[in-house]
């Protein structure tokens, strides 16, 4: 025979009240009984970056950035734009 779940007993209102714990099954007993408020869920949720793209800074070697902009314009590419595909191709390998 099946027992009823226990009844939430504790709400945490701020992330900080949320212990550390020492195993899943402490764990596991702690949000048997627990629940999140749900306006603190709403603080969790990542907002999602609107833009279509954010800037950053890089410094190169000069050298090393003529040499790359020597073979973006040989392949008729901005350099920038060719430093970004090739860290795109290199997250994916690394992914």
């Amino acid at each position: 025979m099946e027992t009823a779940p226990s009844p939430i007993q504790r709400v945490v209102a701020h992330w900080p009240e949320v212990p550390t714990f020492d195993n899943e099954e402490d764990e596991a007993a702690y949000w048997s009984q627990t629940r999140i408020d749900p306006r603190l869920m709403n603080t969790a949720i990542l907002k999602a970056d609107t833009r279509e793209s954010t800037t950053v800074t890089l410094r190169f070697d000069p050298r090393m950035l003529a040499r790359i902009k020597r073979l973006a314009r040989s392949r008729y590419l901005n350099y920038q734009s060719m430093v970004k595909q090739w860290l795109s191709e290199r997250l994916e390998k690394e992914i």
